[in-house]
């Protein structure tokens, strides 16, 4: 039987790629006065391009982008005001509350595993109101792990006592999230991204609503086995 679930978080449950446009929009017009030269839609599909998706850290981007633009203003205040202004931003998938809410309903124990700095990550899962929900939170940068390697899903799993088998794990990059998981032998569902093709996985979804279905699908199955 399915007792717990663990998220990602970045393109999992934060929809990511909706929050870095709404950020990096309002961070050009708030440093219009230093920015205006630059056109604004280069400037932010230039970010984006940088940034490769999270997986590389903004003091990088922004010191290419105050290359490149020439930009009158250093990259570290561009930095600092990334850090202390992105969870303003943070937009979440359709049906995250209700998800989580019925999951809970359902006594399910919940987590997340997150690759990132810890409280950057921390500010966005307060940002997003669902701190409270979980039972376990990892962060990567705090737990001097991350995914894929194993042990930092064996102490997420040690931490909400269950085991591999007993939990699924949901998330949306195919090596970190998928098939980390798999290797520790937990169950998985794929959050589909077209950025990544297709992922090996019995489980896909499109919405988080989807989550509760697979859930009853696969304790019904092995009710029918008992």
């Amino acid at each position: 039987m399915v007792k717990a679930v663990i998220f990602d978080l970045d393109g999992t449950l934060l929809n990511r790629d909706a929050s870095v446009k709404q950020f990096i929009a309002n961070q050009y017009d708030r440093f219009y006065h230093q920015l205006h030269s630059i056109n604004r839609l280069d400037f932010l599909n230039r970010f984006i391009e940088l940034e490769q998706r999270g997986y590389v850290w903004k003091d990088k981007v922004y010191q290419q982008l105050v290359q490149e633009f020439s930009i009158e203003i250093s990259w570290e205040v561009l930095l600092q005001d990334y850090i202390a202004h992105f969870h303003s931003h943070c937009i979440p998938f359709a049906h995250l509350y209700e998800m989580l809410d019925e999951l809970k309903q359902r006594n399910i124990r919940l987590a997340i595993i997150t690759n990132g700095f810890g409280q950057f990550q921390m500010d966005n899962i307060h940002a997003l109101g669902i701190a409270h929900y979980f039972d376990a939170i990892l962060v990567s940068e705090w737990e001097q792990m991350k995914k894929p390697q194993p042990d930092i899903f064996y102490k997420a799993l040690k931490q909400i006592s269950v085991q591999p088998e007993e939990s699924i794990y949901v998330g949306d990059h195919p090596v970190n999230d998928i098939e980390g998981a798999q290797s520790v032998g937990m169950k998985t569902i794929w959050k589909r991204d077209p950025y990544f093709g297709s992922v090996t996985t019995p489980y896909i979804i499109d919405d988080l609503d989807e989550i509760i279905g697979i859930v009853d699908t696969i304790n019904e199955s092995q009710s029918s086995l008992l």
